[in-house]
């Protein structure tokens, strides 16, 4: 008889990712589905994450807590702050000493496990501690940048980011800011975010919030979600709906999201409703938990945000068979092929932005043919699956440095 095959070792990989408080964050969320659909045949999974108080798990716990194949590492690294590097007074050190030793712990931990690789986000506080633990452990720290580098950027993020050993960037546009902030192209490795799928499916029945919000079933609907601050574009959207209602009278605008303000933002919000007459077209609902019943029922999503990473939202609009309306900047064009699964404007241009929500609104055999492109367009390149084989091949390359980097179109 031969000898049986000898079946190839798995690769442990570290997920770093501390936040306490709620809601999840986008970059948590990705981190999270990442876990979940890592191939547990190829890699050991082990998380480093805050549990919180008996009784009240962070979401980042409760989201992975009874993940099979998948080893928890308890941690507190401290209070929620950008952890910029400098000296301070050995009583502020004393405060941290729960954030020492679960450093230490996690740093015991890589050791006995042999992990190759830690990930974490471009949180100051993580992405800090990891390059540190990469340094004290001689691990590959990899930096899952969800937004561009800049000098906005606490001082650590900057020096843990330029020390990292490698970078994934959620765009090319990210990767583009990372170049021009001095950070080596070789170090940087392209995956674009994913959405699980299957919960961004068209509903058939349309009715249910429209009879909510007391909107016809024939009367154009238009949707928007996103948090409100200024780089959102909520308020250009709005000045857009003013247009659009010039021509098309019951258009609704819907708008999703909470105020990160303090309420200053969402306080400018009515008064540009109220200035512009738009008290029976726009309405906000506050943040909710439901989008995909909103998404279900409208007829184009819209949201004219400036230089966005990503947009998660456009892509999970796309899956809804929804066209979107946006900007040609950031990483929108790289989610929102302009023309086919949506109409991009310039920023600045509000007149263009008017413009294509009156051309969606206008032709109902347009809004389906680009409604079913960037559904299968998201099918075909924006899932959580494609996502995970995308960081499977990156933990690969730097694990195995003799391995080509893998290489990704830009779709």
């Amino acid at each position: 008889m031969g000898t049986p095959p000898q079946q190839a070792s798995r690769t442990p990989v570290l997920l770093v990712n501390t936040p306490t408080l709620a809601p999840m964050g986008a970059d948590t969320w990705i981190h999270v589905e990442i876990i979940r659909a890592l191939d547990r045949s190829r890699f050991d999974v082990h998380v480093a994450c805050s549990a919180g108080p008996p009784g009240t798990p962070t979401p980042m716990y409760a989201a992975i807590a009874d993940l099979p194949n998948t080893e928890i590492l308890c941690v507190n690294f401290g209070r929620e702050r950008s952890g910029d590097i400098g000296v301070r007074r050995f009583s502020e050190v004393m405060k941290d000493l729960p954030a020492i030793v679960s450093f230490f712990k996690v740093a015991v931990h890589i050791r006995r496990e042999r992990i190759p690789i830690i990930h974490t986000v471009s949180r100051p506080r993580d992405a800090l501690a990891c390059v540190l633990l990469g340094r004290i452990t001689r691990t590959k720290c990899l930096i899952h940048m969800h937004v561009a580098f800049g000098e906005w950027m606490s001082r650590s993020l900057r020096w843990s980011v330029r020390h990292a050993d490698g970078l994934v960037a959620i765009s090319q546009f990210v990767r583009d800011s990372l170049v021009s902030g001095g950070v080596p192209s070789e170090r940087i490795f392209l995956a674009h975010n994913g959405i699980v799928f299957k919960d961004w499916t068209p509903a058939a029945d349309r009715s249910e919030v429209r009879r909510e919000l007391q909107i016809p079933m024939s009367g154009p609907l238009v949707v928007s979600v996103s948090r409100l601050f200024r780089n959102k574009g909520t308020a250009e959207l709005v000045r857009a709906i003013a247009v659009v209602r010039n021509e098309i009278p019951d258009v609704k605008l819907v708008v999703i999201g909470r105020d990160t303000s303090g309420g200053t933002y969402l306080s400018e919000l009515h008064k540009i409703v109220e200035d512009e007459g738009l008290q029976d077209n726009v309405t906000f609902v506050g943040q909710r938990s439901d989008v995909p019943r909103f998404m279900a029922a409208a007829d184009v999503f819209a949201m004219p945000s400036f230089e966005e990473p990503f947009g998660i939202v456009f892509a999970e609009a796309m899956a809804m068979q929804l066209p979107v309306v946006a900007l040609n900047n950031g990483g929108t064009p790289e989610v929102v092929t302009n023309g086919s699964a949506g109409l991009l404007s310039e920023p600045g241009d509000d007149k263009t932005l008017a413009e294509n929500l009156l051309t969606l609104l206008r032709d109902p055999d347009l809004r389906q043919q680009v409604g079913t492109y960037g559904r299968e367009r998201v099918k075909n390149h924006f899932t959580v699956e494609h996502m995970a084989r995308a960081l499977e091949a990156i933990y690969e390359t730097m694990a195995d440095p003799t391995l080509e980097p893998p290489r990704h179109s830009r779709h």
